[in-house]
């Protein structure tokens, strides 16, 4: 039986191809434009998860995880923009407070992008952010060491820690303003067309209705556990990119197959642990197959590499740039557990 593909998925291939794919070795090069953005913004992909009843599509995680291949295998540095959008989308979904109604649905219909500034939370003990309550309002002070986005993005979705360990969530603009300033764009190995910047927080006020969330930080790094160890799809986007290079090479198309079998069945593997219904279990299996998709991926581009010869060298090759995709990937969303772990299985 022929099973059609979600909406949602098709086009998702169809923006990759007519849009993402074409120009990412020029993106690559000279950053993610705002057409592609509100090619994006148009496309509804950016509601894949959001509910029905606020203009989003409610699809599974199946759809969701699928569509995030296909972005990130066609041009990772615009894939990397917009899925910041999602973990917004997310907690405002769940959230108990009035800016739900307020921004969820402008978020689900792709009317709004949002950034994300709260990866720092994982370098606790190190506090890098404080949020305090102040004149009716909360006041953030710190460093955001990366944020994805600066001049794409209309808000963003920002946490602090509190003196009593309470971890606060609100939405701010993203622009610069009264206690926010941004850095100049960061020239990265990879991905620097993603435009990530660190933000300097001196007394930055936000309203109460701002706050999408407050939570127990231990409560929120329980939670934050299976999306760290959980594989990326990012990772598989990349990784089967590569191969179909890979098997454009008469020389190489054994090696390209034999690549996609064991890919496969670690996607596989990976998707049904990310499906499981109690997501804080099987953490040790879950790091296992995040770091066997790392090693394929990068087994996958370095053949790309060695396949495509000197001409892999010049910074408009394909696999080259799926190979510095990859290395990005390696560390993207890195907490100590999983680096742990990665470099265990790298000393095996």
């Amino acid at each position: 039986m022929t099973v059609t593909p979600h909406p949602l998925v098709l086009e998702a291939r169809r923006l990759a191809a007519e849009v993402l794919a074409p120009q990412a070795g020029r993106v690559d090069q000279e950053g993610v434009p705002v057409s592609s953005i509100k090619a994006i913004k148009r496309s509804g992909l950016l509601g894949v998860s959001a509910p029905r009843d606020h203009g989003g599509a409610g699809a599974p995680a199946s759809v969701a995880r699928e569509v995030a291949e296909i972005l990130a295998g066609a041009c990772c540095s615009t894939w990397f923009v917009q899925t910041q959008h999602h973990t917004p989308v997310k907690l405002l979904t769940e959230s108990q407070f009035p800016v739900r109604q307020r921004m969820l649905g402008p978020l689900s219909t792709g009317a709004l992008l949002s950034g994300i500034a709260y990866a720092h939370l994982r370098a606790f003990p190190r506090v890098l952010v404080r949020a305090g309550y102040e004149r009716g309002g909360w006041r953030f002070d710190g460093t955001v060491p990366w944020y994805t986005g600066w001049g794409l993005n209309d808000v963003m979705l920002l946490a602090g820690l509190t003196d009593t360990d309470e971890v606060v969530f609100a939405f701010a603009d993203a622009r610069e303003q009264s206690g926010l300033r941004a850095s100049p764009i960061m020239r990265l190995a990879a991905l620097t067309a993603a435009r990530t910047v660190s933000l300097e927080l001196k007394g930055l006020r936000l309203p109460e209705e701002a706050i999408v969330l407050r939570t127990p930080r231990e409560k929120f790094a329980l939670d934050d556990l299976p999306r760290a160890t959980n594989t990326s799809p990012a990772v598989f986007g990349v990784a089967y990119a590569a191969l179909d290079l890979l098997a454009a090479h008469p020389d190489a198309t054994a090696t390209a197959r034999s690549l996609r079998t064991r890919l496969d069945a670690v996607r596989r593997n990976a998707y049904a642990l990310a499906d499981h219904r109690r997501p804080q279990e099987h953490i040790a299996q879950r790091l296992t197959l995040k770091t066997r998709a790392y090693d394929l991926m990068r087994t996958a581009t370095t053949a790309g590499i060695v396949a495509g010869g000197g001409r892999s060298m010049d910074l408009t090759s394909p696999a080259q740039r799926l190979a510095r995709e990859g290395l990005f990937l390696l560390i993207q969303g890195q907490t100590t557990d999983v680096r742990e772990a990665h470099l265990a299985s790298l000393g095996e």
